[in-house]
């Protein structure tokens, strides 16, 4: 976990930076985080990360666009060498905020100062939206704080501060998917994660939006309204309740297997929610565009059967948590990959 003295750090930091950018990864936890921070200090830009898994050093073209004398990293697991190496020609500190297994690369820059409470004497994995609450303390901020809790499966132990404050969007939940898929917080921290399947340019405005949001009754009118931000997740979820109809056909006794293509990359989401509709099965939603196949894999303990059989599989990736993780094969391979996944779990 976080000291009391790296969220000092933390805190020294924000107030140094004048004109910081926030790099953040591209899903509800990293958006919220972001969110949470730029309230607090009322500067900054933000600009979500797509790529995978180091954060590609194009990016960096966005640190002498905006004239930034501070970066933060937000949730990204690893950086990438080429990244950190582009932004040390500048000198300027790179704060490194994450919550994933440790990345023990050395970067070798004396101006990167990295927090993860995986590391230390106390580990834990909490989002980095909590910490970022934790940090900033503003209680009229919760509803951001919990949004990006429940959407990357974790309660954090202010919902009931929440809940008192919001009782209408809250409800008799006790586990984070619960209150991510039957509250109605959870179902705007939903349309969040659609929001940011949009193009960069709309997701430039949800952040603004969510910057200048005061409380999630605000919030529902927008997903409500004939905004890009409402059009585009009526669209989306149409389309994912669709693949999840379509998803919930392929249920088996031990392992869900469900295949699918398109233009929509939205694997995660739909992995999540049969785990939470079927918690006793493994689950495997594979997304596949071209030769490549995209994996979310659901189960428990699913990591370490997943770091049995993937070294078999040429041209592989992919790694995670312990009870979720992601992978990258062949396309052709997925009928062989699922095979030998069911063998592992007899």
């Amino acid at each position: 976990m976080l000291t009391e003295s790296q969220m000092s750090d933390i805190r020294e930091h924000l107030d140094k930076a004048q004109n910081p950018i926030f790099f953040y990864d591209n899903d509800a936890d990293g958006l919220c985080s972001y969110v949470l921070f730029r309230k607090f200090i009322d500067r900054g830009k933000g600009v979500v990360i797509r790529s995978h898994p180091n954060i590609d050093v194009g990016y960096t073209r966005k640190i002498y666009e905006l004239n930034a004398d501070y970066i933060f990293v937000l949730d990204r697991p690893i950086l990438g060498k080429a990244f950190v190496d582009e932004i040390s020609k500048l000198q300027l500190p790179i704060v490194w905020i994450d919550h994933h297994d440790a990345d023990n690369e050395d970067y070798g820059y004396d101006n990167l100062f990295r927090y993860n409470p995986g590391i230390g004497k106390k580990k834990s994995s909490e989002p980095v939206t909590y910490w970022a609450y934790k940090i900033t303390k503003r209680e009229e901020d919760s509803w951001i704080a919990v949004m990006g809790c429940i959407a990357d499966h974790y309660m954090p132990d202010f919902s009931e501060d929440f809940a008192k404050r919001y009782r209408e969007y809250w409800g008799k939940v006790e586990k984070p998917f619960e209150a991510y898929y039957e509250t109605g917080i959870g179902l705007l921290a939903r349309a969040i994660g659609f929001g940011l399947k949009d193009s960069v340019t709309h997701v430039i405005y949800l952040q603004n939006y969510l910057i200048n949001c005061k409380s999630p009754a605000e919030a529902f009118l927008e997903i409500e309204s004939n905004s890009s931000f409402g059009r585009k997740f009526r669209e989306l979820k149409s389309r994912y309740d669709n693949l999840m109809s379509r998803a919930k056909e392929c249920v088996s006794d031990k392992v869900i297997f469900f295949s699918y293509g398109g233009d929509l990359s939205i694997s995660s989401e739909i992995s999540n929610e049969l785990s939470y509709r079927y918690p006793d099965n493994f689950i495997i939603v594979a997304y596949t565009s071209g030769a490549v196949g995209n994996l979310s894999i659901r189960g428990k303990g699913v990591r370490k059967i997943i770091e049995k059989i993937l070294p078999g599989f040429e041209y592989s990736s992919g790694g995670g948590h312990e009870d979720a993780v992601g992978a990258r094969i062949q396309a052709k391979d997925l009928e062989r990959f699922k095979r030998e996944f069911e063998e592992q779990i007899k």
